[in-house]
């Protein structure tokens, strides 16, 4: 090659170096969170259960049981934690399979699974919300509409009840931290 003021240039490659790709887990593990918390929610209300032998005036008495499938807050909170289970463990293998060759995810299906990561965390809110108020009359009653109180008669099932909305708020906390993560993300990208 020419020689340009006494440098000669020669044909030497510069090697770049190869840009690592950082792939970080907070997306799968928080998916993977969402899926046992739901999955824990749906599986505690599911099998719970408790019958009683209540004694009534002048010696009688009947058999009562409690159960998810009798109150429909308590089944719309099941439905709502199985259909929120259902969708992390598929978007759990969406989100890891979904990455081109860079690591990076692509943008369509970014979209996708936040829109829906919204849209599961306001079921599982709305679930968390109606079983919540209606645990509450079972542990303190209304005396306005002369409701009583059961959890004092159905105490282990009030207790699997309270812990099984703890675990699905939990869940529902855990896609509000996805669609922020997403955000985050896209505002990163943006400035």
């Amino acid at each position: 090659m020419g020689n340009v003021d006494g440098v000669v240039q020669s044909d030497v490659k510069v090697m770049e170096r190869p840009t690592r790709v950082r792939v970080r887990p907070y997306d799968e593990m928080l998916r993977f969170l969402g899926l046992a918390l739901t999955l824990a929610a749906t599986v505690i209300v599911g099998v719970d259960k408790e019958t009683h032998t209540i004694p009534l005036i002048a010696g009688m008495q009947f058999r009562a049981t409690a159960k998810w499938e009798y109150m429909s807050a308590f089944v719309y909170h099941l439905v709502s934690n199985a259909i929120a289970c259902s969708y992390a463990a598929v978007s759990l293998v969406v989100s890891a399979k979904g990455r081109s060759r860079r690591g990076n995810r692509i943008p369509s299906l970014v979209l996708l699974l936040t829109t829906v990561d919204l849209v599961i965390m306001a079921l599982l809110f709305s679930a968390n919300g109606a079983a919540a108020a209606v645990g509450v009359i079972g542990k303190n009653g209304n005396s306005h509409v002369q409701w009583m109180k059961v959890c004092d008669v159905f105490d282990a099932y009030c207790r699997h009840m309270t812990t099984a909305i703890v675990l699905s708020l939990l869940g529902s906390t855990v896609f509000l931290l996805l669609v922020l993560l997403s955000i985050f993300k896209l505002h990163s990208k943006s400035t």
